[in-house]
């Protein structure tokens, strides 16, 4: 598409995030939630809305739907109801699933961004409720059958409505981002969007430039992975945009993701509120919070992702790159707060993480808990820097592998391997003299007005003294020398 085309719209955007909650059992029933189980195992005659079973609500989902409401700063109501929204799917056993339709938990709130720009932009929230998921269709094990499995019906979910604030495909992405971090920092949800337990709604119109009027509004499912969320709403945006181009018209309806082929393909016509027949639950009691419970909530609240990002830059100084990085993921974060309780050089403990550890754990596909290494051997590798024993690029290099598959100290083994470096000034002479000596013609070219060979000359020394000359204090001394 013509770029001057593509300009003369705006996309409108808002999303549904769907997370499962890490509850031990499901919404309205002991039945087990967990991922992964032999299918239709867990279970019951609740779960499969047998006659004359009753739903009894699960707690602790009123607890995580709190705790999320307070990170995004929404309202919480202290009086709810709960409903059944009535629909035919074949992996919906009851015929209806469990919701909240008037009373959701949560309202208003916001999800900060960052834009394409790197500027700060504030997604607001209408509202987020409690409901129960349905079970799953599977398509692709029997050629001619639809099998379904029904061990994750009933499990509870936390549906994030947004306002349709976002403008790209690119904020799309970093919205989804940030729930997932931010859910995972709470506890209350993995955000494994390959395991369904974070999935996506995006619904979506675009508007010339300008327009006040909202276009006609498409709703595109069956996105598993965030990256496919920026994919279907940018193919979904260019679709509609050509439509509108060629002189057609758009109806509302409902489409899915071809991840294979990167299209969106209709399945249905949209359905409006009326078509779910939604109406008060009768087997669920009105619900009431007491100020006291968010009050205890509010206090057992960790440490989040926005927050530790504004500690890093301002208090630790270190850049948004690097704060972005360590706050991406709470293990890594909580990994960094525990390394710097043993070390106040911030940027070397930043530096260590995004550099040497993370490189191995993407090596070996490891997570951070599974990291070898405790925070107090790693900071006492950096002290060793800092006082000017080891140069980085030995502990980096020599003595980080070493301490990897030994228990020894970082001091012990960089003692043992002789790696402690030299400050004498006699013996850097001696190394500067002999690295003049095998490179004549760089020396005299230096002194001829080719002052780029500084570095090279530092390279040479490093090598011949095997990388234990004190960095700072022989470069000083090669100047003096090179100038003589």
């Amino acid at each position: 598409m013509e770029k001057e085309v593509r300009d003369k719209y705006e996309a409108v955007i808002g999303l549904e995030v769907h997370a499962q909650m890490l509850t031990k059992t499901k919404a309205y029933s002991n039945d087990v939630n967990e991922y992964g189980a032999q299918v239709n195992t867990n279970i019951s005659a609740i779960t499969l809305g047998h006659p004359g079973t009753l739903p009894k609500m699960n707690s602790k989902t009123i607890d995580f739907a709190i705790r999320l409401g307070i990170a995004c700063g929404c309202t919480i109501a202290r009086e709810q109801h709960f409903a059944r929204k009535n629909y035919f799917y074949p992996d919906l056993p009851k015929g209806y699933q469990i919701t909240q339709d008037t009373t959701p938990i949560c309202t208003g709130g916001s999800i900060v961004i960052r834009t394409e720009e790197n500027q700060e932009k504030k997604i607001n929230i209408t509202r987020i409720h409690m409901e129960e998921d349905a079970g799953k269709s599977i398509h692709d094990v029997d050629v001619y059958d639809t099998l379904v499995d029904l061990n994750r019906a009933g499990t509870p979910l936390l549906e994030i409505v947004s306002e349709p604030e976002l403008r790209s495909s690119q904020e799309a992405y970093n919205y989804v981002s940030e729930i997932r971090k931010l859910v995972r920092y709470l506890d209350i949800c993995d955000g494994n969007m390959e395991e369904g337990s974070l999935r996506c709604d995006a619904n979506i119109s675009v508007r010339i430039k300008g327009q006040d009027a909202f276009g006609t509004k498409v709703e595109v499912k069956n996105m598993n992975s965030i990256r496919n969320v920026q994919r279907a709403i940018e193919f979904e945006i260019t679709r509609q945009i050509e439509v509108l181009e060629s002189g057609g018209k758009l109806s509302q309806e409902t489409r899915g993701f071809d991840a294979l082929k990167g299209i969106t393909i209709s399945m249905r016509s949209k359905e409006a509120a009326n078509d779910y027949r939604y109406f008060p639950e009768p087997d669920l009691q009105p619900l009431f919070i007491k100020q006291e419970q968010i009050d205890e909530i509010k206090m057992d609240m960790p440490t989040l992702p926005r927050a530790l990002f504004e500690k890093y830059t301002k208090e630790f100084g270190l850049s948004e790159y690097d704060a972005y990085n360590l706050t991406d993921n709470k293990g890594i974060a909580l990994y960094y707060e525990e390394l710097i309780r043993h070390t106040k050089n911030y940027k070397a403990a930043a530096n260590w993480i995004m550099g040497d550890i993370k490189s191995y754990l993407n090596e070996f596909g490891k997570e951070i808990d599974e990291f070898p290494l405790n925070t107090e051997r790693i900071a006492s590798l950096i002290k060793l820097i800092d006082e000017g024993k080891i140069s980085s690029s030995i502990a980096s290099q020599k003595i980080f592998p070493e301490m990897l598959i030994s228990d020894d100290p970082a001091l012990f083994i960089a003692e043992r391997l002789n790696l402690i470096q030299d400050s004498s000034e006699n013996t850097l002479k001696n190394f500067i003299l002999q690295v003049f000596e095998e490179n004549k013609t760089e020396v005299e070219r230096y002194k001829a007005g080719d002052k780029q060979l500084t570095g090279f000359f530092m390279g040479k020394l490093m090598k011949v003294s095997n990388g234990k000359a004190d960095p700072k204090i022989a470069n000083s001394l090669l100047q003096q020398m090179l100038n003589t």
